[in-house]
């Protein structure tokens, strides 16, 4: 990576953690994105040094798009799209839904996250094999990761309007969640 880096930035989705950073070189038109720390695209001699480079990123290939707009004379701004929303909108949508807990589990930093609209979970960026069940007070849904059993409670607060709560269970203990 050179010293043309212009825009770095923190990017949370179900499989990971993502950091992407753009590079502009405004005088030989050069762009290069580095996901994580490993080039990810690039392209030299560009003439117009304004436009957009759509790339995509993590497991699922989310389409993610670094837009480059002149504001005065040789002076730049970058804004990253997420699935076609501003990174912040993006974020926010997905902070509403998806839940993530972040944890030690046998000396290993896991990151576990479940997508509330299709219950889908993921363990450190692969998705778990799960079982879910119905219970008196609301759903479980059960998965391993390595030796240890977890569990998703989903159930009501109680109050009116009621509002579904989830909570990680790891061998029996519940665990707080994560704040991204």
């Amino acid at each position: 990576m050179s010293g043309d880096i212009v825009g770095v930035w923190e990017v949370s989705l179900s499989d990971g953690l993502y950091r992407i950073e753009f590079e502009h070189g405004t005088t030989t038109g050069k762009r290069v994105i580095y996901i994580n720390g490993k080039e990810a695209l690039r392209r030299d001699w560009m003439f117009k040094l304004v436009g957009r480079e759509t790339f995509p990123v993590g497991s699922a290939d989310t389409k993610a798009t670094i837009n480059i707009e002149a504001i005065n004379g040789f002076a730049y701004e970058y804004t990253l799209e997420i699935n076609g929303k501003h990174l912040q909108t993006f974020l926010d949508n997905r902070s509403k839904i998806s839940k993530t807990w972040v944890l030690k589990l046998d000396g290993n930093d896991c990151r576990i996250v479940l997508e509330k609209d299709t219950m889908d979970v993921w363990c450190n960026g692969q998705k778990m094999d799960t079982m879910g069940e119905f219970t008196d007070d609301g759903t479980e849904t059960h998965f391993a990761v390595g030796n240890r059993e977890c569990c998703i409670k989903a159930t009501t607060n109680g109050r009116k309007p009621s509002k579904i709560v989830h909570s990680l269970l790891v061998d029996g203990i519940r665990i707080e969640e994560a704040i991204e």
